[in-house]
């Protein structure tokens, strides 16, 4: 018999399965978006099912308020200086279907010799408090997660400054007058 908690699990899970599949197979930038953001809804559910409270709502405020607003805006900016054109083709589609397949490849492979499929987590004894307290420093540690929180940093970065010249006013223009 399955608990409450296991239906949700089992229902987020899909969900976020469902919305992610959806944001790679949407003809419509905006349309992949919004899939965009149910995906990120479904992995805060993850994190309350957790008992992650704070990292639920920075789920919600950084992913799906900051990041998810900002990639629609720049999509509908995109849409408007490429004329309304609906499907985007582009000639190396295989270059990236390789790369992802060899991504995919090299996933499984670490996640089945990684010993951390064996080994439970212990229980954590720690109050909600010291639980965030501990957070905070561990992604300031040398020795911990200052690294993946770094690189993660300079992804968001890029990634804002790749909507800014995709969105730039004036790009439009440039590219009519190298046709001519």
């Amino acid at each position: 018999m399955l608990t409450l908690t296991q239906i949700v699990f089992l229902v987020a899970a899909a969900i976020t399965l469902l919305a992610a599949l959806r944001v790679v197979t949407s003809r419509s930038m905006v349309h992949a978006a919004l899939w965009l953001i149910m995906a990120l809804a479904g992995v805060a559910v993850f994190f309350v099912l957790l008992n992650a409270g704070f990292l639920a709502v920075v789920q919600v405020a950084v992913y799906i308020d900051a990041i998810a607003i900002m990639i629609i805006i720049v999509v509908m900016l995109t849409q408007r200086s490429m004329g309304g054109q609906d499907r985007q083709k582009n000639k190396s589609w295989w270059a990236g279907l390789i790369a992802a397949l060899l991504l995919f490849g090299g996933l499984v492979l670490m996640f089945t010799e990684a010993p951390l499929l064996t080994v439970l987590a212990p229980a954590l004894t720690m109050g909600p408090e010291a639980m965030v307290e501990e957070l905070g420093l561990a992604l300031v540690d040398v020795d911990r997660y200052i690294l993946p929180f770094e690189v993660a940093s300079v992804l968001l970065l890029a990634a804002l400054v790749g909507s800014i010249i995709v969105a730039w006013p004036g790009r439009k223009s440039q590219e009519q007058e190298d046709e001519s």
